[in-house]
């Protein structure tokens, strides 16, 4: 079975498709290139299971990222739906130290996402960027007053919570 006959087995649910496809990266049976390529011309649906696959195996083992991999969920940020913003943020999440010179794309459609309508899309863009905070690189920089802005505007206390723990880490 390859990822496309994965993605367009009916009998399957959605929660087993990214559960194997996540496995597959783990097993090395397919790599971030290959479902990269896939996601790049998929609809919406099956794009935002296969980043929440990277998302679930970066969260095992973040190395299998690469740079092409933070390339593209740092462009998917600002593409339509929602789903495919907040899985992208939770992979940059993830990887965000792997490549902390190489994260400027990512940071401006993370500050951008921050204001979207949707919760989960600013849970997730608030999470990316406290993990990139926490880096301490030369980022913060500009990253610490954008952040305590989100945080003066931000309305919903479970978001704030995200900044102001990353906030108090940077200054330890």
């Amino acid at each position: 079975m390859n990822i496309a006959e994965l993605l367009n087995d009916k009998v399957l649910k959605p929660k087993v498709k990214t559960e194997t496809l996540s496995q597959w990266l783990l097993d090395k049976k397919v790599n971030t290139d290959e479902l990269i390529a896939f996601a790049q011309t998929a609809k919406d649906s099956p794009k935002a299971t296969c980043i929440e696959a990277l998302e679930f195996a970066t969260k095992t083992n973040a190395a299998i990222a690469n740079e092409n991999c933070l390339k593209f969920v740092s462009e998917t940020l600002s593409e339509k739906a929602p789903r495919v913003k907040w899985e992208s943020a939770k992979v940059i999440a993830n990887i965000a130290h792997l490549f902390p010179t190489k994260l400027d794309k990512a940071i401006a459609n993370l500050l951008t996402n921050s204001e979207h309508t949707g919760t989960v899309v600013r849970w997730a863009a608030a999470f990316a960027l406290g993990e990139i905070l926490k880096l301490k690189t030369q980022h913060n920089k500009d990253l610490l007053p954008a952040i305590e802005n989100i945080c003066n505007r931000e309305e919903r206390n479970s978001i704030k919570k995200i900044y102001l723990d990353a906030l108090k880490k940077t200054k330890k």
